[in-house]
């Protein structure tokens, strides 16, 4: 009896040959998030997504517009930088006006954006007011849905965000509200992965160990998960090195999960799964 080989056999194996042969992002319009500094998490995928042949635009915000255009000079390529406040409405409008001017559709966004005033982090959990919670909440957390109202518009084949996260499904030291801006985020994902599913948009978070950036010095007790952190996980870590955040967040940017949305991939030497 012989068959047709359709694009579930061979045909689809060739693709997938073509596909590793090129970068895994390669022709991809990348909007990424969240880049202050070259040790910025975001920075790093930034650098490895255009080494993976994709055109990516940066945005900043406030104060930090002006570095975040001065460290996207260290880029092989450097790309342009956009403003986009995830507080005003406004900004929503004009970076998706923007994106589909430059690039006409958006095939996959990162989202590394988050802040908590310092009455949110610490050893007190109890002294911060509302006031300042909900800014943790709206930036950290809301901005998730905010970046997808400027994207998923423009994924018009399908589509993929991702969101850096620290896993809150457990409390941390001084991490406090952060921590639970985070597991707002994480409920995010998991809600904006069921809306756009059926228009083929996913939505993933990339749990990332600790890494020495800005945001992890306003941490007060960010040495403790240093000390610890080597020892515990069972394929060790390096808070200097961001390489393996970058590497899985960008192949959860690429066409190479297309079944998976509404999780969280823990990226951090397995210390997720170790007992005390």
């Amino acid at each position: 009896m012989t068959g047709h080989i359709g694009s579930t056999g061979v045909d689809e194996a060739t693709d997938l040959s073509k596909t590793a042969s090129m970068g895994l992002l390669e022709g991809k319009n990348v909007l990424i998030t969240g880049v202050l500094t070259d040790a910025s998490l975001a920075f790093g995928v930034a650098q490895l997504a255009q080494a993976e042949g994709a055109n990516i635009i940066l945005t900043g915000a406030g104060r930090g517009l002006s570095l975040t255009s001065r460290t996207a000079r260290k880029l092989d390529v450097e790309p342009e930088v956009l403003e986009f406040d995830v507080t005003d409405p406004d900004h929503v409008v004009a970076l998706r006006d923007r994106l589909e001017s430059t690039w006409g559709r958006v095939d996959a966004a990162l989202h590394a954006i988050g802040f908590a005033p310092e009455s949110c982090l610490g050893d007190d959990f109890m002294a911060a007011p509302w006031e300042d919670v909900k800014v943790a909440l709206e930036i950290s957390a809301y901005s998730y849905k905010t970046l997808a109202e400027v994207v998923t518009p423009l994924m018009t084949d399908g589509g993929s965000v991702v969101g850096l996260d620290f896993d809150a499904t457990v409390s941390w030291p001084a991490y406090n509200w952060m921590g639970v801006a985070k597991a707002a985020l994480e409920s995010t994902n998991r809600y904006l992965a069921k809306a756009h599913g059926p228009n083929n948009i996913r939505f993933n978070l990339v749990a990332a160990g600790p890494i020495r950036t800005i945001a992890a010095k306003s941490i007060p007790a960010f040495s403790k998960f240093e000390d610890v952190w080597d020892d515990k996980a069972p394929l060790g870590w390096d808070v200097r090195d961001s390489s393996a955040v970058a590497r899985s967040t960008v192949a959860m940017l690429s066409d190479w999960f297309p079944a998976t949305t509404g999780s969280m991939i823990h990226v951090d030497g397995g210390y997720h799964a170790m007992g005390a």
